[in-house]
């Protein structure tokens, strides 16, 4: 349900969303409630039937008492050096 555009990193992103909502101890319904969305938006996102834009992500980390950035450079962290490398550099 992904789409063609970089389905794997996406799950990979949401993975880690997913992760470090759980770390944090909020639940969907409570992320929901932050954001001013239905329950199932969280769940679809998090199952990516939906995808986050830059906005959204940034409304998300809010949500979870994280500044953007520190969520960016987790999930970087997370997903490794060979990741970057091939997304940036794909020869």
């Amino acid at each position: 349900m992904l789409g063609t555009l970089q389905p794997e990193r996406y799950g990979l992103l949401m993975d880690q969303l997913r992760s470090m909502r759980v770390q944090v101890g909020v639940t969907q319904e409570t992320l929901a409630e932050r954001l001013g969305k239905p329950q199932s938006f969280v769940s679809k996102t998090e199952r990516c039937e939906r995808r986050l834009d830059v906005a959204e992500f940034i409304d998300w980390s809010l949500a979870l008492g994280l500044e953007p950035e520190e969520m960016l450079s987790a999930i970087r962290d997370a997903a490794g050096a060979s990741t970057r490398r091939s997304a940036i550099n794909p020869k």
